[in-house]
């Protein structure tokens, strides 16, 4: 007998997922699957375009990473007009650093303060009226508008170097289309309208503080939900150093052997293939000497503490060296330290931002260079969500032929799968129905991921969270869906 529950106000998961979990005869958990159900595009209908569209046009594959997908593809574009990262003008490469920054700022700060901190402050079987940055507002005033501001200075950072803090153009091929000048550079750092650099990196630390001690307090939570061994995937500089912009791929598995050893983001293809199935539209990468059930990976901040030797601010490399000695872990497989991990990469682009704002290049005109074109330009950064790849071919004028793109949330895709199969084994009840609260850890287990899968399938119009309990026979008995 089929039964259908209509849940509202919507998920905070951005883009459309289903979740079906099958029970035996006995009524326990057989199988879960996380299906992204929303048909893949963009790679297509980009061809045909000039290649110097591209940066402008992937924006719109999201409005919360448009940076992320503007950048990737603009290191891309550079190749095909011959400037490889390292022949960037100093101003060029600064400017794109400091937006690139401002944008995981940012980034970070909507996912941590509005979509998670209310599982955090309320609990996971919070009612539902709990489950939002209202919610959060009245509860702790301080926190949710240190967040809101929080957001807003990475959001003003890319409005000065773009022009608007969402879509804007900012990379052009070989360089940057503009710089900043030196009221928009004391905006930042001595501002009245916003708090400044330096308020946005002591929030940073106040923040970590607080999630500490949210870790102290409910250590077997963090430790155990939806925990699984893992590989781990990012980049890093050439002193294994964490690196956001522009670095060297490196892998390691759930024990920290290295399964990538720092590789150049041109030769992503050598090692890496995408895995499909047939009840979803995203892909399964995987490392192609590892194979396909043991060689994928997580992305994310989570991914990126665990691979680096250390981060390259001493703030955020304080917090770091006391993650790992809070952990006694080598490698952290449990999935909602990834909100911990995510706050001190906050600190660390609050560091890079203070940095780069009293970099007089960054006010330098000389934003442009120019090489010998090539036909194949391959771009990779570290967006908020995780390692980011778009590659693209073109013709002899100019117009692309191929677009190949791996976004973040299709890297995390089998560790989103792991997470939801965790709750499905370990939380429902073997009754064969599904509660409020269940349902909502399923959102908290693939939450944490911070996923974007309108990114990763790119696709329009609404996007709701179905769950579905299926018994053996094949039928349909529960059914929950959150509209969005």
């Amino acid at each position: 007998m089929k039964k259908k529950i209509t849940i509202d106000p919507v998920t905070r998961v951005e883009g459309h997922g289903r979740v079906t979990i099958h029970l035996d005869e006995y009524g326990k958990v057989e199988d879960s699957f996380f299906h992204i159900v929303e048909f893949r595009g963009f790679e297509r209908f980009i061809q045909g375009h000039p290649y110097w569209e591209a940066p402008v046009l992937v924006q719109r594959l999201c409005g919360i990473c448009p940076v992320s997908h503007h950048l990737a593809a603009a290191k891309a574009i550079d190749q095909l007009v011959g400037v490889d990262p390292e022949d960037l003008s100093p101003a060029a490469f600064k400017l794109r650093k400091l937006m690139h920054y401002g944008q995981i700022f940012q980034s970070h700060a909507l996912h941590f303060f509005y979509l998670a901190s209310p599982d955090l402050l309320f609990g996971v079987d919070a009612p539902v009226e709990k489950r939002n940055v209202f919610a959060v507002a009245i509860e702790n005033k301080e926190l949710a508008k240190k967040g809101i501001l929080m957001r807003k200075f990475g959001q003003e950072i890319i409005q000065a170097i773009a022009g608007k803090k969402i879509h804007g153009v900012a990379a052009v091929p070989g360089g940057m289309h503009k710089t900043m000048d030196q009221k928009e550079r004391d905006y930042f750092l001595n501002g009245k309208d916003i708090p400044n650099i330096n308020t946005m990196i002591e929030w940073s630390q106040e923040i970590i503080e607080f999630i500490k001690s949210y870790h102290e307090k409910n250590r077997n939570l963090m430790d155990t939900f939806a925990a699984f061994p893992s590989g781990h995937l990012g980049m890093v500089d050439d002193l294994g150093n964490m690196e956001l912009y522009h670095g060297k791929l490196r892998a390691i598995d759930s024990e920290g052997i290295i399964t990538l050893p720092d590789v150049s983001t041109d030769d992503y293809q050598k090692y890496f293939l995408e895995g499909v199935e047939r009840w979803s539209y995203m892909k399964f990468p995987y490392l192609k000497e590892v194979g396909r059930e043991k060689g994928w990976n997580r992305v994310g901040p989570l991914a990126r503490v665990n691979i680096c030797n250390a981060i390259p601010t001493p703030l955020a490399e304080k917090e770091r060296q006391a993650f790992i000695a809070f952990t006694g872990k080598k490698v952290n497989n449990s999935t909602l330290y990834s909100h911990w991990a995510r706050l001190i990469e906050i600190l660390h682009c609050a560091e890079m931002m203070r940095d780069l704002l009293h970099d007089d290049e960054i006010m330098s005109s000389d934003l442009v260079r120019e090489g010998k074109p090539r036909l194949e330009g391959i771009g990779i950064i570290e967006a908020p969500r995780g390692t980011l790849t778009h590659h693209y071919q073109v013709d002899e004028k100019g117009m692309i032929t191929r677009c190949n793109l791996i976004v973040s949330t299709t890297h995390n895709n089998e560790a989103m799968n792991h997470a939801v199969r965790w709750v499905a084994n370990n939380v429902i009840s073997q009754k064969g129905t599904i509660t409020d609260g269940m349902l909502n850890q399923v959102e908290v287990a693939i939450r944490a991921y911070d996923p974007c899968l309108s990114c990763a399938t790119q696709a329009l119009g609404q996007m709701p969270l179905r769950v579905e309990l299926i018994n053996h026979k094949g039928e349909l008995i529960d059914e929950r869906i959150k509209n969005g």
